[in-house]
């Protein structure tokens, strides 16, 4: 089953839930707002985007800016970082299998269901 990192206040997060409820595709939603991923779920979420923390940190949030920018941060601080304020994890994520993209445009999300 496809798993979304879902925040239901992100435009493009919808986006992602309304490609996908369009294509008949069945999926659960993972609220991380809510339910704040672990160390060990971030790092394998890491795996299947093959990208490293700083891929998917939203670095224009209001809690980067104040607490981390300009510094030098070890991918183990920004996983923490992350834990600590879920609301730095790029969104929406779609996770299938083994793979996972970050799904914030249409063009991306199709090409990742004609695989």
């Amino acid at each position: 089953m496809i798993k979304v990192y879902h925040n239901p206040r992100c435009g493009k997060s919808r986006n992602c839930l309304a490609f996908l409820d369009n294509n008949n595709q069945e999926y659960k939603i993972i609220k991380y707002l809510d339910e704040t991923p672990s160390a060990e779920e971030l790092k394998t979420l890491l795996e299947k985007l093959n990208l490293k923390p700083m891929d998917i940190i939203r670095q224009k949030e209001k809690v980067w800016i104040e607490n981390y920018k300009n510094q030098e941060i070890s991918d183990e601080a920004l996983i923490q970082a992350m834990i600590n304020h879920p609301i730095l994890i790029e969104r929406p994520i779609l996770i299938k299998d083994n793979e996972a993209i970050i799904a914030r445009d249409m063009d991306k999300i199709e090409a990742f269901f004609q695989k």
